[in-house]
C-alpha cells in the first residue's frame, strides 16, 4: 500500500524487454536503503517487486497487462520516474490510500501556467468518469492530487511548486501519457451501486404492476 507521497525521482538505466513484459533497472540510491528482495516499490504509480538489489540499484519485471495499461512501456533509458516505497502500519498519510494498480491512462491535454502554480486538464475515457468527483482524490503517475474540475472526459488539478519540483509531473508537456489510479473507496462505492441497480429497478417495476 501507498500514500502517493513520491519520496524522489529516479533514473531508468536499463531497459530489457522479455517475452510477455519488460524487466526495469532503477538507480535508486539512497531509496534502495533497507529494500529487500520482494518488497513493493510504486514507479510512477505502478506497484512493482524488487527483484534484484544491488548498489543502489533495484530490478523490476512488469508483466504486460502492466504494460498495456500503464505508461511503463513507453519508458527508455534515461527518463525520469517517481518513486515510493511502501508504506509500514502506523506511518503517517499525507496523501490518500494508493494501491499502485493502475486503472488506466489519459492524456496532458492542456497545461495552464499561473502564479505560483500550473493548471493541468487531463483527458481520459468517458467510461472513468463516474469516478471523478471535484474536490476528490486521484493518483497521477503515482502523486496523490485534489480533482479541482471535472467533464464528460477531462478533469482538472493544479500543481504546487513543490509537486513540480519534486515529481515528474514538473517534466510533462501537453500530449504525455500519465497514469491514472482513481481513489479506492470511490471506486467501491461505484460499482456496488452499479451491481444493486439492477435490481432495484426490478423491484420499483415490480411495485409498480402490483
Amino acid at each position: 500500500m501507498f500514500t502517493g507521497i513520491v519520496q524522489g525521482v529516479r533514473k531508468v538505466t536499463v531497459i530489457t524487454d522479455l517475452k510477455g513484459g519488460r524487466r526495469l533497472r532503477i538507480q535508486l540510491n539512497d531509496l534502495a536503503e533497507n529494500l529487500q528482495h520482494g518488497s513493493s516499490v510504486a514507479v510512477n504509480g505502478v506497484c512493482l517487486t524488487a527483484i534484484k538489489i544491488e548498489e543502489g540499484c533495484a530490478e523490476f519485471d512488469i508483466i504486460q497487462e502492466s504494460l498495456d495499461r500503464s505508461n511503463l512501456g513507453a519508458l527508455v533509458n534515461g527518463d525520469s520516474v517517481d518513486i515510493e516505497r511502501a508504506c509500514y502500519f502506523g506511518d503517517e498519510v499525507g496523501g490518500h490510500q494508493v494501491t499502485g494498480h493502475i486503472d488506466c491512462t489519459g492524456k496532458i491535454d492542456e497545461i495552464r501556467k499561473t502564479p505560483n502554480n500550473r493548471d493541468v486538464v487531463v483527458y481520459c475515457e468517458e467510461e472513468w468518469g463516474g469516478y471523478l468527483i471535484p474536490k476528490g482524490w486521484i493518483a497521477i503517475d503515482g502523486v496523490s492530487l485534489t480533482i479541482v474540475d471535472v467533464g464528460d472526459n477531462w478533469f482538472s488539478i493544479s500543481l504546487i511548486p513543490e509537486t513540480l519540483e519534486h515529481t515528474v509531473l514538473g517534466q510533462k508537456v501537453e500530449g504525455d501519457k500519465v497514469n491514472l489510479e482513481f481513489d479506492l473507496t470511490t471506486k467501491v462505492i461505484v460499482k456496488t451501486i452499479q451491481r444493486m441497480f439492477p435490481e432495484i429497478k426490478k423491484q420499483i417495476l415490480s411495485g409498480m404492476k402490483n
